[in-house]
């Protein structure tokens, strides 16, 4: 499934969605292998196969074999630091934000592709995800990196247009 069966998938209603949708493969604000990427780890991050499955067959010509298993390693690294992230921003006990997380993460430190784009992927992740603590972690060191506000916008953007697809999908069904 592409981009353009996913958006032929969706009710009426959701209109916008396809528009947004036919926006993403002809923005330019970023490289081809962050946009690319991004369309991978939202589309799983989206936890929508038919969403997760267009998005991976409309980025993976565009991709190498190494950004593609990057991008899948950022949606995987991110749904388990999200969580226990999160849980740490939100808990009222400090103690946790104290403790070691003891979770692996080797992924991060060596993603296979260049960090500041792994580090765009699991910030969009982070926002589907709604992970604060990871948000402003990943966007600190994106801006270290050279990025500027409106690439990582973007990637926000993309984030939510494809999560919003995922949405639009279910309720179409």
């Amino acid at each position: 499934m592409s981009i353009d069966s996913l958006k032929s998938a969706l009710g009426d209603f959701a209109k916008d969605i396809r528009l947004n949708l036919g926006s993403m493969a002809s923005d330019e604000s970023l490289t081809a292998q962050q946009k690319y990427g991004l369309m991978v780890a939202c589309g799983i991050a989206s936890r929508n196969k038919t969403v997760k499955d267009a998005m991976i067959a409309e980025a993976t010509p565009h991709l190498s074999a190494e950004a593609l298993t990057a991008a899948k390693a950022a949606a995987s690294i991110m749904g388990m630091n999200n969580i226990y992230y999160r849980f740490v921003h939100l808990s009222s006990n400090e103690q946790y934000g104290t403790m070691p997380a003891k979770l692996r993460m080797n992924v991060i430190g060596k993603p296979g592709v260049d960090k500041a784009d792994f580090e765009l992927w699991s910030l969009a992740v982070s926002a589907i995800n709604g992970c604060g603590m990871c948000i402003d972690s990943h966007e600190a060191i994106l801006r270290k990196e050279g990025m500027t506000a409106e690439m990582i916008q973007t990637a926000v953007r993309f984030a939510a247009i494809i999560q919003s697809a995922a949405i639009a999908l279910e309720a179409s069904e």
